[in-house]
Parts: structure tokens; sequence; C-alpha cells
């Protein structure tokens, strides 16, 4: 009875069920956490140059992630991905400790990723990486309520970013359709964000070059067609 559930155990951590063979279509859905390591300039008054100890930083935002892979061969697959709208809030940085809520942004980044697996296609855990490319959309931007009261803060705006994609991730099989995915990838992202302030002497013109170039975490379900 013992060996009878030991060699059970070593087919299933073997994947005896085929998985990743060429053309098949592998959907995940699951939680994406995207969390910016940013890097930003000084912010530039427009006329005066740059402010010393300022800058502008990114928050974390977490959604819901949707990636397709098609397998062109038993190693090799082609990913596409896309979240939900992430919510980025923003703040305006001027000196250690002194800072305020510049407002947010949302962001849509449609990825497309080559991945290689490492492993025999039969495997039931598949290990991989990728590298690709990212185009992120920011949009509906908005200042905040404490921007607007304390520094007339209007018309914040961010600009369009195209990055390159690293990622590691792995399935695991449990079925011969359904797996658990999980997956760390860094994202080449950057913006110039700017908006206006009046504190009631005229309207003044901000600017600051931003690297958000965030870490993702996903952790999700696939599901093979």
């Amino acid at each position: 009875m013992r060996k009878h559930v030991f060699a059970a155990a070593i087919a299933a951590l073997s994947g005896v069920a085929v998985a990743h063979e060429a053309g098949e279509v592998v959907l995940r859905v699951g939680v994406v956490h995207a969390d910016p390591d940013v890097s930003s300039s000084k912010i530039k008054e427009e006329g005066w140059g740059r402010i010393p100890g300022t800058s502008v930083d990114v928050k974390s935002s977490t959604q819901v992630g949707l990636t397709g892979t098609y397998m062109i061969m038993p190693h090799f697959g082609l990913e596409a991905s896309i979240t939900t709208p992430f919510s980025h809030k923003l703040r305006d940085r001027w000196g250690p400790g002194e800072s305020y809520n510049l407002g947010k942004a949302s962001r849509l980044s449609p990825t497309v990723t080559a991945q290689f697996f490492f492993l025999n296609p039969r495997s039931a855990f598949q290990p991989y990486v990728g590298l690709g490319l990212n185009y992120t959309m920011f949009y509906n931007e908005k200042v905040s309520d404490e921007a607007k009261r304390d520094w007339g803060a209007s018309d914040l705006s961010m600009k369009n970013s195209i990055g390159v994609v690293a990622q590691i991730g792995m399935d695991y099989k449990f079925t011969n359709r359904i797996s658990m995915n999980a997956a760390i990838w860094k994202m080449g992202m950057s913006s110039k964000v700017e908006w206006k302030e009046d504190w009631g002497g005229g309207t003044d013109k901000y600017k600051a070059d931003v690297d958000i170039n965030p870490w993702v975490y996903t952790l999700g379900v696939g599901f093979k067609f």
C-alpha cells in the first residue's frame, strides 16, 4: 500500500499529465499588486528652475489582472496581459518630512511578453522567465482637495510611456486544465508629471520627470484550453 501511495506521489510531482504543449492557450486571472520603485527629478518651477530637495512620489496600487499565453512550441510562449485600471496617489515632496497629497492618476499598462519554460512539457511544475514591452497610458488625472485648498493646484497631467518588462514566474498544475500561477515582474515605466499652482499672485507651472519602474507581484489561477 505504501509503495502504491509513494508511486502516485512521484507521478504527481513529475507531471504525468501533459502540460504547456504547442498550440495551447493558458488564461490566468488573479490579484496584481504594483509597488513603484520611484526615482524623481527635482521639481522644476517654470522661470525659476529646479527646486532643491523636491521630488514627486508615486504610491502602490492593487488590481485584478488577466493574462493569456499562446504556446508557440513546448518551451516558448507569447503572453499578452491587461489589468483593471490602477489608481496611483501622487505626493509632492518638499524636503525631509515635508510633503502633501498632490493628487492621483489612473493607468493601464497592456503588456506583451515572450516566455521561456525551462522544464519538460509533461512536468506539473513549470517555472519560466519572460521579456517584453509595456505601453502605459495615464488618464483621469485629478489634483487632491488638499492641493486645491492649500496651493491652488490644477491641471494635473502625466505623459504616457513605453518600457521594457522582465518577469519570472511559475505554473503548478493541479489538474489537466487548472493550475496555480505566481509571478514577479519588473516594469520599465516613466512619465513627466505637470501641474499648476496659484497662490493668489499668479499661476506657476511645475513639472518633474518620474521613473516609476514598479515591481509587480501576481498570484492567480490558470485555465488551459
